[in-house]
């Protein structure tokens, strides 16, 4: 809980929670997407531990900030699970973990992942220019294939 008191809209949160009565003083110094989520009941918290809850899918923990370069490090770069494409590492993250714009942060993070560029980029030229066949003299001396 220490960390996420260090966030000033999960402290605030993390205040709002533990009270017994709504406090629209602590609720108006709550930014967006916090006070909208917050208003929705979508946080909660168990054990010291933060959750957020989008629509009827599973409880997802808060992230800290300090750590969200750990999670899609450990959900796209990791060797052993396979190297993953964007939406199969948005499935992942989806699944397991929650901070604000977390899916722009995601895009951005893989954009600028060097050896994905490297491996998505065109090579040369995909196709050559269109071939001139002479006619052929007898039966099966061309083959063509689309």
């Amino acid at each position: 809980m220490m960390t996420y008191a260090k966030h000033k809209q999960c402290g605030i949160l993390l205040q709002l929670l533990q009270q017994k009565y709504r406090s629209p003083e602590l609720e108006s110094q709550l930014e967006e997407p916090w006070l909208r989520d917050y208003t929705d009941n979508r946080f909660f918290l168990i054990d010291g531990l933060l959750y957020h809850r989008e629509n009827h899918t599973s409880a997802l923990t808060v992230v800290y900030r300090d750590h969200i370069s750990l999670i899609l490090q450990e959900f796209h770069d990791f060797l052993y699970m396979g190297h993953m494409s964007e939406d199969r590492t948005k499935e992942r993250v989806a699944s397991t973990a929650w901070w604000p714009k977390w899916e722009e942060e995601l895009s951005e993070y893989i954009s600028t992942f060097e050896r994905c560029q490297k491996a998505n980029k065109n090579h040369g030229s995909k196709y050559g220019l269109p071939q001139h066949i002479e006619e052929p003299k007898h039966p099966w001396e061309t083959i063509n294939m689309d």
